[in-house]
């Protein structure tokens, strides 16, 4: 089927195009681990029906035309034929079904994410740009308990009532980000592992941090919080890379 056929046979065409340059742009960036990190993104106007990558498929191998639409309040979908992977509807499922401001949810166990949340204080002190663009904006899941089925999805929901709270740092996990759309929340999951690498490489020198008061740490936050249209550019040029390359992920 030719990619004009499957804009017209199927929902969401542009929303799934954005989803899977994100997938194949965080293969890239080695920020995937192995086929059981997962990205979701909402559809409906309550958040309840949203796409989400299939079970077990490689980032780097993920089509527009691939992604399953899941409905939260479908108690079947783990018993239909496709279905997708049950920590991953166990996580997402239970955060779209009670967090309406999570239009786009994700969660992966990228290294410096993770390394962070294996720390015993596993916040951020913000001591440069990127670290206090998180700034009294993320939460610390520190109740690690075991793998995302329906359960530790609920439990994990819950932590997230508050919009301003855009990124959780899971102990003993990895990461998960929420934003407005996957362009917001691609940019915040990028900019987050950046942050916790400086912030990890600076602790590996062994020398004191300059950490920023926390004036000065709220007005850069609020001013990224702002900042018109880098989140939408950076995926555009993201997806004109790829486009460049010739490749599939559109299809």
């Amino acid at each position: 089927m030719s990619v004009a056929n499957l804009r017209q046979n199927i929902d969401h065409w542009p929303e799934r195009v954005d989803m899977a340059a994100a997938f194949r742009w965080t293969e890239r960036l080695n920020m995937h681990e192995a086929v059981v990190n997962h990205f979701s993104l909402a559809v409906n106007e309550d958040g309840t029906q949203f796409l989400m990558n299939p079970n077990q498929v490689h980032f780097s191998r993920i089509h527009a035309s691939d992604l399953l639409l899941l409905d939260a309040n479908d108690p079947e979908v783990m018993a239909q034929p496709g279905a997708p992977d049950p920590t991953a509807w166990g996580l997402h499922g239970s955060i779209h079904r009670h967090c309406p401001h999570a239009r786009c949810v994700m969660h992966v166990h990228s290294i410096f994410a993770t390394v962070l949340a294996s720390l015993a204080d596993s916040s951020l002190p913000p001591i440069d740009q990127n670290t206090a663009m998180f700034y009294n904006r993320y939460v610390i899941d520190d109740a690690f308990g075991g793998l995302a089925f329906e359960s530790e999805g609920e439990r994990c929901a819950g932590m997230l009532s508050d919009p301003q709270k855009k990124v959780m740092i899971m102990g003993n996990h990895g990461v998960l980000v929420i934003g407005s759309n996957v362009a917001d929340t691609f940019n915040r999951l990028y900019y987050f592992e950046r942050a916790a690498e400086t912030y990890i490489r600076a602790l590996q020198t062994g020398q004191p941090l300059r950490v920023l008061s926390d004036e000065i740490a709220e007005k850069t936050a609020k001013e990224l919080d702002h900042y018109p249209g880098q989140a939408e550019a950076h995926l555009r040029e993201i997806k004109a890379v790829l486009g460049a390359e010739n490749s599939d992920y559109a299809t």
